[in-house]
């Protein structure tokens, strides 16, 4: 056996459990680590905030796509309105 199989058959060796190894078990499987619960429900409020943040980002993102619509529609329409008003400006003349 070379030096690599023998780290690993020691490492991966059985070895009994420490002393109050199941009362330790026990008492994290009724009531968790502490402070656990909370983390919990701060990780779902952040998820919560970056979702809605994300959501105004996108209205606020989709408001802005549609007032450049209307400001270009509004210049061709210009446009088209001084086109027409000088072809009849420059009949009436």
């Amino acid at each position: 056996m070379d030096w690599l199989e023998a780290e690993l058959k020691r490492a991966l060796a059985r070895k009994d459990p420490e002393p109050g190894f199941g009362a330790r078990l026990s008492a994290r499987s009724r009531g968790g680590r502490p402070g656990t619960f909370s983390r919990r429900w701060l990780a779902a409020a952040a998820s919560v905030l970056v979702l809605a943040g994300s959501g105004a980002a996108y209205r606020h993102y989709e408001g802005v796509r549609a007032k450049d619509k209307v400001m270009l529609a509004v210049r061709l329409a210009g446009g088209k309105l001084n086109q027409v008003q000088n072809r009849v400006l420059g009949v009436a003349k």
